[in-house]
């Protein structure tokens, strides 16, 4: 017995610092929140979510340790299983409803949520064991919880040209800081600074407006969330609370040209590190327009210009993953793909990449979506295939 004693310390010893190196490598908590996808549950080809009257497919969520994909539909939050069967729906949203993720350290899933006219910006937190029939109202039911962003408020009505006047939810005017539009993209994922952590990030939509020059870059706030319950509040449309962060962990630039609402699907990939950003295509003619944007996650955001501001400005600035399809005068890169109605990284290489359209019932629009997986390639110009396709 006292022979093997020190093998066993040093034993012991070899494992600790093995899994200290591992933990190092793997981003400590920022990983805890993203966890390696499950071999056990085998995934569909493509998961519908239905037909509804509603706005259209804005971003989609997916559950995998309880088997459950989430469509926001602008107005609408619809809860399926992965055949995509219906199992509830969360109604009453006057407000914009945007991109989705599920955080997996709490399980639950947290949405952009802006409400233009009262100038309101929220992230709307869902229960989503509590969603358990349809047409759950989000106002009476005790399913959602928001929290303020004072950040985007500040910059969504800022007054750029100094007139006294704010001009309100329109793209072509000088105010707006960085053409805020409100906000859109969610994503959790680790701190773009590369110090380690776990974070929700929220991305800004911008207007699209070509006779400016300080709108170029998509503007990504980052929180940490582990306290937010001390800020979440119950949805009460008219009645727009206050009660959130008095400012983000952090503030990010990625220079990619203007574009039409920023960043509509937000989304981190684990396998590779990156940050996706799914966008609709601006118009200024100085830039590509790419439909898809990657941020290098292995770059930890730089000291450095936000271009063209009115005053000379510093700010955090983030890469573009150098692959893709590349515009030389402009530098930017990234691909032409979809997205922009839902992305969701399975963490693996494969993504579900969402599909928007309608159909008629009775002579009815309805608005449908629906989850389709496919595989990252990193082709140009598209870098996914339809899983099962060369």
């Amino acid at each position: 017995m006292r022979t093997r004693a020190p093998v066993r310390l040093a034993a012991l010893f070899l494992s600790i610092v093995v899994a200290s190196a591992l933990l190092a490598v793997g981003g400590g908590s920022a990983h805890a929140r993203t966890p390696p996808p499950s071999p056990s549950r085998s995934l569909p080809a493509s998961v519908d979510g239905g037909a509804w009257s509603s706005g259209h497919l804005q971003g989609t969520a997916i559950d995998r340790r309880k088997g459950h994909m989430y469509f926001s539909f602008t107005d609408l939050l619809v809860k399926t299983d992965l055949s995509g069967r219906a199992i509830g729906s969360v109604t009453g949203f006057t407000g914009h409803l945007g991109d989705l993720d599920v955080d997996s350290g709490d399980g639950r899933v947290y949405g952009s949520l802006e409400y233009k006219a009262a100038e309101a910006f929220y992230v709307a937190i869902f229960d989503g064991a509590r969603i358990t029939r349809m047409n759950m109202d989000a106002r009476t039911t005790d399913v959602v919880s928001t929290v303020h962003l004072r950040e985007v408020v500040r910059d969504y009505t800022a007054d750029m040209n100094g007139d006294g006047v704010f001009d309100g939810n329109t793209g072509a005017t000088p105010d707006h800081r960085y053409g805020c539009s409100g906000i859109d993209g969610v994503a959790f994922g680790p701190d773009l600074d590369g110090r380690g952590g776990g974070r929700l990030t929220v991305a800004y939509g911008v207007y699209s407006n070509t006779a400016r020059t300080d709108n170029d870059h998509q503007v990504l706030l980052q929180y940490d969330v582990r306290d937010w319950r001390r800020y979440e509040r119950p949805l009460v449309e008219g009645a727009h609370h206050t009660s959130g962060p008095a400012s983000p962990d952090g503030k990010f630039f990625a220079y990619t040209g203007n574009t039409t609402y920023g960043v509509q699907n937000l989304e981190y990939d684990r396998h590779s590190g990156n940050w996706l950003m799914a966008v609709y295509k601006g118009g200024k003619t100085a830039f590509p327009h790419y439909s898809l944007y990657v941020v290098d996650g292995s770059e930890p955001a730089r000291r450095g210009e936000v271009k063209g501001q009115p005053r000379p400005e510093s700010g955090r600035i983030l890469s573009l993953l150098p692959r893709g399809l590349h515009h030389e005068p402009s530098g930017v890169y990234g691909y032409e793909s979809g997205g922009q109605y839902g992305l969701v990284s399975l963490d693996d290489g494969r993504f579900y990449v969402a599909e928007a359209g309608t159909a008629d019932s009775g002579g009815t629009t309805l608005q449908t979506g629906r989850a389709v997986l496919h595989r990252w390639t990193g082709a140009t110009p598209d870098p996914f295939t339809v899983r099962g396709r060369p």
